[in-house]
């Protein structure tokens, strides 16, 4: 299977339901009241993270996803019923970000862990809801709010408790599958593995996860080579295995390597160094390997390094080198959650507070270039009014109260706003017609 770490996907949550215009007509009822219910809520897009999943490569062909519709509301009281969210499996480890502003939104890192990624629209009121005192047979229905729509990238950053790093073609492929149940594609090549390999050690009851991540160059903290694409998977493996080719000229060289990798995960993140960590001297079985082998032992020793000679193709040292894996590993459990990037943003909830104490957030009025008139901004009166529907008998009459709510024509006025003068808010277009106040 493709290995697919970072993709980019449109989500798009339900429309809520049009709220029901409605008048009870009953045979013995001569002038029943309104009865129009509310339209139903539309669905959310929902992002969950699964075991099982080890990949993006599903997103690579479905990039768009739209949960259900709120159904509108009806007659006799009927309230519309409310959309289906729509629920998005994705693999444990996935980062959730909005792509348009960068912010991350979540980092999905167990089984069962979910975000919002798009909130339904709320379902718009029926005319029952308008009824009062004063107005008794109100002829308005809002209509049902767009879901809201976003474009997200979701990168993978691998789950894992052991990760193999080293310079490409130092043989940790060959290491994996020797001492796991992983079998990755390997080939004596002079370029690195392109997408990380994961394998299982299991011992006893213990099952270990181990990541073959792509090879390292020196300068991959600037995002040469395959850069940050290779280091992001290491940031939430507990143990580090160092793997050296033993082979690749002096013993100086073979040394440079581990120096070369000391200084990447110094310059990208420097608590990477804090990681518990061995080195493996690889590829032992070879003339220069077992040349080397001895200067790099003694050398790792003096630093206190713990340090194995193995050779994948052979197998020697391999069962040593298992031992003294499964055991680091074991005196550095997994906390729970502790790999946990971030904290997922949580949506923003309504606040309801009583009407004393609400306050209305002043609109802003911009003239236009041209002259031809002024704008009126305004995030929830824009919101608010693209719920209207002006060929309704009684949306005037609400549009009027709203303008008065939010002292529309008190700021007109103010920027030198005269009758007849054009207004935009949002969608809605008309002629300003200041109010005449009678003495």
């Amino acid at each position: 299977m493709k290995f697919v770490d970072l993709v980019r996907i449109k989500v798009k949550a339900g429309r809520g339901g049009n709220g029901c215009l409605s008048f009870r007509r009953e045979k013995f009822v001569p002038k029943g009241g309104p009865d129009g219910a509310n339209g139903g809520d539309g669905g959310n897009v929902i992002l969950q993270a699964v075991d099982g999943i080890h990949t993006l490569t599903d997103f690579e062909f479905e990039k768009k996803f739209s949960a259900e519709h709120g159904e509108p509301g009806q007659g006799q009281k009927k309230v519309g019923k409310t959309g289906k969210d729509l629920i998005v499996n994705v693999p444990c480890g996935t980062i959730v970000y909005d792509e348009e502003t960068g912010e991350p939104l979540a980092d999905l890192v167990e089984a069962g862990d979910q975000v919002v990624v798009a909130q339904g629209g709320r379902g718009g009121r029926g005319n029952m809801h308008f009824a009062s005192a004063v107005r008794r047979v109100p002829r308005f229905a809002e209509k049902g709010e767009e879901g809201e729509e976003r474009n997200l990238r979701l990168e993978l950053k691998l789950i894992a408790d052991v990760g193999l790093v080293g310079f490409p073609n130092a043989g940790k492929s060959s290491l994996l599958a020797a001492i796991s149940n992983a079998r990755p594609k390997i080939a004596g090549y002079p370029f690195t593995t392109l997408s990380p390999n994961l394998g299982i050690l299991a011992v006893d009851d213990e099952r270990i996860v181990v990541a073959d991540v792509p090879g390292l160059i020196e300068g991959a903290h600037d995002n040469k080579g395959l850069g940050i694409y290779f280091l992001r998977h290491i940031e939430r493996t507990r143990v580090l295995v160092h793997v050296l080719d033993l082979s690749s000229g002096t013993s100086d060289e073979v040394l440079r390597q581990w120096e070369v990798i000391c200084n990447e995960f110094k310059e990208y993140k420097e608590d990477l160094l804090e990681r518990p960590y061995m080195v493996v001297g690889n590829k032992v079985d070879l003339e220069k390997g077992q040349k080397n082998a001895p200067v790099v032992e003694s050398f790792m020793k003096s630093k206190g390094i713990p340090y194995y000679t193995t050779s994948a193709l052979s197998g020697e040292g391999i069962t040593v080198f298992m031992n003294a894996l499964v055991e680091l590993c074991r005196e550095n459990p997994r906390p729970h959650s502790e790999t946990r990037l971030f904290e997922t943003i949580e949506p923003e909830k309504e606040i309801k507070t009583p009407p004393f104490r609400k306050k209305v957030e002043k609109a802003t009025i911009i003239k236009m270039e041209d002259g031809s008139g002024y704008r009126v901004v305004h995030a929830n009166l824009e919101r608010i009014l693209k719920r209207y529907d002006f060929e309704q008998e009684d949306a005037l009459f609400h549009f009027a109260r709203l303008l008065k709510k939010y002292r529309i024509e008190e700021l007109l006025e103010q920027e030198g706003a005269q009758e007849g003068d054009t207004v935009i808010i949002g969608d809605i277009e008309f002629e300003y017609e200041p109010e005449q106040v009678q003495e």
